[in-house]
Order: C-alpha cells, then structure tokens, then sequence
C-alpha cells in the first residue's frame, strides 16, 4: 500500500473518534422553589474532561414540551473536579408542570441526546 494510500485512512479514523467519547452524565439534580415561581437548579455532572478540547459544557432546563427554562454555560474544563455541580438560579417554571428535563452538553458530542427528568418539589 503507499503512502497516499493510508491518508484516507488515518483520517477516517481520526474523524470518528467524536464518536467513541463518554457523554456527560447527570449524577444528580435538584430543584429549590423560591415561593415566587422562580428555581434554583442545581445539577451534578460527570464527564471524562480532557482540557480544554473536550469538556462538559453545559446544561439546560427543558419544560417536557421542549421548551427551554433555563440554560447554565459551563466556560472552563473541571479535569480534576468530577464529579461536580453547578446551580442555576431564577428559572421560571410554570406552577403546572411537577417536572422538568435536564439535558447537559460536552464540547465535542453536544447535546445528550436522552434528557433526565427531575422531579420537581411541592414549592
């Protein structure tokens, strides 16, 4: 085989390694009523971060219609924090919905494709 024979190969492999990557997990979420129908979300993540070209970058509060409540950016690599958690305050949630969707997000593979619900307390 020559040379410019594995090229094509060797980038074939390399463009699906994305793949092969672990997803960000939710360990664990919760959710703290104010009174006045805004939410703290606090979300335990797990992901393996490399750095600063592949991290967990995020999550999102869904409504189950799909509708986005509450986003948190997640701006730096936690490589040597796992697991660890980050809250979101003043989310608006509806007084009829008793759940919600968190779906997080890594920098390589986006977002997760299987949402976890959360339960939410009685406020």
């Amino acid at each position: 085989m020559t040379r410019s024979a594995l090229i094509p190969v060797f980038g074939c492999l390399v463009a699906a390694w994305p793949a092969l990557a672990d997803p960000p997990r939710v360990v664990a979420a919760n959710a703290t009523s104010d009174g006045g129908g805004r939410w703290t979300i606090s979300v335990t993540l797990e992901h393996p971060d490399t750095g600063w070209d592949h991290y967990a970058s995020g999550w999102k509060v869904l409504a189950p219609d799909g509708t986005l409540l509450g986003l948190r950016n997640l701006t730096h690599p936690h490589v040597d924090e796992q697991p660890f958690e980050r809250a979101r305050k003043g989310v608006e949630i509806p007084p009829d919905l008793t759940e919600v969707l968190i779906v997080p997000r890594c920098t390589l593979d986006g977002w997760v494709a299987m949402p976890v619900i959360l339960t939410l307390p009685a406020p």
